[in-house]
């Protein structure tokens, strides 16, 4: 690979493995990296072995032997803030991780944009892997980190629009547990002016035990009965849904056990079996990010805001709404700073939308005390900062205009109130 390509990498991470696709200028679909043969999982280890890092596969085999250290469960040990001993020091589990990350990304410099996909999602988790893309070398806003579910979207997103004109269904299958997930879109006031929304749900799951599955499975009276009975599981999960296609990741479908079912499934479906959608759906992503793409669906779950807060400015003739806050996006991740020019001190007006809710609302913010100034010599900074998932204080200060007009010391703030007026900030379905 040329080194001075830019890449942009979505990257599968839980505490057992990572998996990294890639995209680069030239590239018509994210690739996936193989580490032996068809094998595209690195498990998540690191290590030292004569002097020198290992990780992955090669830090197990030498970390077992008598001259070699390595270190397991790097992600859940590092969320905990967990202190190791590796070799004869004590480190952070969180140094190693990024020690890991880097190593596994060597290969790819350099990088421009990366997004973590992780199973489940939470601000501690945010943190750590946006430090962590930081300081080996990313931009500061060039760290995007999701969830499976909302991973398995944006890979449906660039797929054809055939794939999920009604519901897609997402199954994962491993040695434990089997779950079903639904991607939908939302119907809600906005979609009439061009938006549009989804989520995924889980809408069930069983034990494996529950299916009389154990792995492998070692006989074929076993794979019988246990292909019955999950049929019996995938057509109530399929009960009266318009279903456009059918996804299965996981190694529990990585054996044809369910015949039966596979045929039930392709029944009026497209149906696809493979293990790299996420780490492919958060390259998508990625690849969105560094062209600066905004349009297309915009995914919600319980954690996103229900909420947008606008104002209105003028490109060239035109007239339209600018999202100072946007729906869509994690409160812990939205603060922001902008600026405008305004053509006179009048009230600026903010317009609040809920999707939850479907309450629309106008703020007045009055300017008192800002300079009168003509023709948009005044220079707005308007700063949104998050107080709380509920709570966005947006705050004006005069920033002057160059040497004609100083600064003065104006500034006026406001607090707006997110999730309708209960503050339903998760009432979506």
């Amino acid at each position: 690979m040329d080194k001075m390509t830019e890449n942009v990498i979505g990257f599968d991470l839980n505490d057992q493995y990572c998996q990294i696709s890639y995209c680069h200028e030239g590239m018509e679909e994210p690739e996936t990296k193989e580490v032996v043969g068809d094998n595209d999982k690195i498990p998540l280890a690191i290590g030292t072995y004569r002097n020198r890092w290992t990780y992955g596969q090669e830090a197990i085999r030498h970390g077992l032997g008598e001259n070699g250290v390595f270190c397991d469960r790097l992600f859940s040990r590092a969320l905990a803030g967990e202190t190791v001993m590796f070799g004869d020091k004590e480190v952070s589990a969180a140094s190693l991780l990024e020690k890991y990350i880097e190593l596994s990304l060597s290969t790819y410099d350099p990088v421009t944009y990366i997004v973590f996909s992780v199973p489940a999602l939470s601000e501690d988790i945010v943190k750590l892997l946006k430090m962590i893309g930081e300081r080996i070398g990313l931009e500061k806003n060039h760290t995007i980190v999701q969830d499976y579910k909302e991973s398995f979207c944006h890979f449906m997103f660039d797929q054809p629009k055939e794939l999920w004109q009604y519901e897609a269904a997402l199954f994962y299958c491993d040695k434990e547990q089997v779950c079903a997930y639904m991607m939908k879109r939302i119907d809600t006031g906005y979609n009439r002016y061009g938006s549009s929304f989804v989520m995924v749900e889980e809408v069930s799951h069983a034990l494996m035990s529950e299916l009389h599955v154990t792995f492998p499975v070692m006989n074929v009276d076993s794979a019988m009965e246990a292909d019955v009975r999950f049929l019996h599981w995938v057509n109530g999960v399929f009960d009266r849904r318009r279903i456009s296609s059918v996804f299965l990741t996981g190694e529990g479908f990585e054996t044809n056990w369910y015949p039966e079912t596979l045929k039930v499934m392709c029944n009026g479906r497209r149906v696809f079996i493979g293990n790299n959608l996420y780490s492919k759906g958060a390259c998508y992503e990625a690849f969105r990010r560094q062209i600066g793409r905004s349009s297309g669906p915009v995914y919600l779950d319980e954690s996103k805001m229900t909420d947008r807060i606008c104002m209105k400015i003028r490109r060239g003739d035109k007239e339209e709404m600018y999202p100072i806050v946007s729906w869509g996006e994690h409160w812990y991740e939205s603060d922001c700073t902008y600026e405008v020019l305004l053509d006179n001190n009048d009230p600026i007006e903010l317009y609040q939308n809920s999707l939850a809710t479907g309450e629309e609302k106008t703020i007045t913010v009055n300017l008192d005390g800002l300079p009168n100034r003509k023709n948009y010599s005044l220079r707005l900074v308007i700063q949104a900062v998050f107080l709380d998932e509920n709570r966005c204080r947006i705050t004006f200060t005069d920033a002057g205009f160059g040497e004609i007009f100083p600064e003065t010391d104006f500034s006026k703030d406001v607090t707006v109130m997110l999730g309708g007026s209960n503050e339903q900030f998760n009432t979506l379905s």
